[in-house]
């Protein structure tokens, strides 16, 4: 398929506008890059646990979607989907349904790394025919900027505060991509909104993925994150030429990184966001030497994946 962008313009739009989300938010531009991926000889049909996402693009009686769409609980998405894929599959296998289908689910790294993780594992384990979708950005947002699994290191949220006894969450966040990557289902990748092209071509290889596939993208949020709506884009492409988000895949057990880049030092990226500002005061700034060490870790480890064949 075309990733050519005077083609994927042409494409029907499953994400009309008009919905309630915020100007500058990630995660619309996250759903419209990953449908541009869509076959146009398939339906699809779309699951979203509750989160910004759903309540601001299905608020009743209205819906910004044009394709069918279930809104299920916070938990349960990948369970949901699954269900559903399973009942189809039975019904076309019966010749009750002619037409193919194809399923995705969109939920929050709060429904995925931490509420969903279980329901997410099983219906990988399970090998359902399905696309996952987190659009990740990094923090319980639609409840009040609450810290969640994918939460960088040092970052201030509402439940991770900066003070005097504290400077910000503690933790580092759970690697989601290598846990999905580790059921040895047929495609996992990371992707930026950044570079839609990347993510429009990943999105593709997931839809004619006959099994499982998973794709976490970076979806900035300026209300939760601290910088001028304005700056989405520009703040993601940081995060990819960081390292603090790399872009890469996992075709059926082989690594391979899918963006070059001229590595910079995550102390750029960390500035451009309010939610690291007391990270440059006082004694919190040995948590950036902490999170440059850690993002370089991770990184040496990518590429030693990557590099194996």
């Amino acid at each position: 398929m075309s990733t050519k962008l005077t083609d994927l313009v042409q494409k029907p739009q499953f994400l009309s506008g008009g919905h309630r989300l915020c100007a500058g938010c990630g995660a619309s531009i996250v759903v419209r890059q990953i449908l541009m991926g869509a076959p146009d000889d398939v339906k699809l049909v779309i699951a979203n646990p509750t989160g910004c996402l759903e309540v601001s693009t299905t608020i009743y009686p209205y819906t910004s979607w044009n394709t069918s769409y279930i809104h299920c609980a916070f938990e349960n998405a990948a369970s949901t989907l699954s269900g559903a894929e399973a009942a189809y599959q039975s019904l076309k296998e019966q010749g009750k349904i002619k037409e193919d289908f194809r399923f995705i689910a969109f939920g929050g790294d709060g429904g995925t790394y931490d509420i969903g993780l279980q329901a997410l594992s099983g219906a990988l384990e399970r090998g359902h025919r399905l696309i996952y979708v987190c659009y990740n950005n990094e923090a319980y947002m639609n409840t009040g900027i609450q810290r969640s699994g994918a939460t960088i290191m040092g970052s201030w949220t509402t439940t991770s505060p900066y003070g005097r006894y504290s400077s910000g969450k503690k933790e580092n966040r759970k690697d989601l991509t290598a846990i999905a990557a580790a059921h040895n289902i047929p495609y996992v990748a990371q992707g930026s909104i950044s570079h839609w092209r990347d993510l429009v071509r990943k999105a593709q290889k997931a839809f004619a993925t006959d099994g499982p596939a998973f794709i976490n993208v970076l979806s900035p949020c300026h209300r939760g994150w601290r910088y001028p709506m304005e700056k989405t884009i520009e703040v993601a492409r940081m995060a990819v030429q960081s390292c603090i988000w790399p872009l890469y895949e996992v075709e059926n057990g082989k690594w391979s990184l899918t963006a070059s880049v001229k590595k910079q030092p995550v102390e750029e990226y960390l500035k451009s966001q309010g939610r690291f500002a007391h990270l440059f005061k006082g004694e919190n700034k040995k948590i950036l030497d902490i999170i440059q060490e850690n993002v370089d870790a991770e990184w040496d480890k990518l590429q030693k994946r990557c590099e194996q064949k």
